[in-house]
């Protein structure tokens, strides 16, 4: 008859057993602390201020457009990031109407959506912070012209 323990049927590899962690256990772990960081995200993000709705720097316009949907003014934030963006865009198309016009962004056919193109600015102005104090078109212009440059 085998010794339990050599076996494998002792009290010393029932307690290594119990400080395994198994593949599945892990990311159900791992995917737990990370929800539970991103939840606490919108508590640590600021709210959006009166001076914010000037857009008178890219920071204003991105604290418009990452605003909490806990703060009070979400709704109003997040559309006028919305609307900011795309008006100064649709002005642009407008300035291409002449003949001599010539495009500085190139978008691919089909366009991507409005939504991924606002998310792609939010995570470009962040990446370049440098940029965070200038006029918001101004940075807005230079990631649609970095991101879907026209072929010359």
């Amino acid at each position: 008859m085998l010794d339990p323990a050599v076996a494998g049927g002792g009290r010393d590899h029932g307690r290594a057993r119990a400080r395994e962690v198994s593949p599945l256990r892990l990311i159900y772990i791992l995917a737990s602390a990370l929800f539970a960081m991103i939840g606490a995200v919108p508590a640590l993000a600021a709210t959006v201020t009166d001076g914010d709705f000037e857009v008178k720097t890219t920071q204003n316009l991105l604290h418009l457009c990452t605003v909490s949907p806990e703060d009070p003014r979400y709704r109003e934030a997040l559309h006028f990031c919305h609307g900011y963006l795309v008006g100064a865009y649709h002005y642009y198309l407008a300035t291409l109407a002449g003949p001599n016009a010539k495009p500085l962004v190139c978008p691919p056919n089909p366009p991507p959506t409005r939504n991924d193109v606002i998310s792609g600015f939010i995570v470009w102005a962040r990446g370049h912070p440098q940029y965070l104090s200038e006029a918001p078109v101004e940075t807005e212009f230079r990631y649609l012209t970095e991101t879907w440059p026209c072929k010359r």
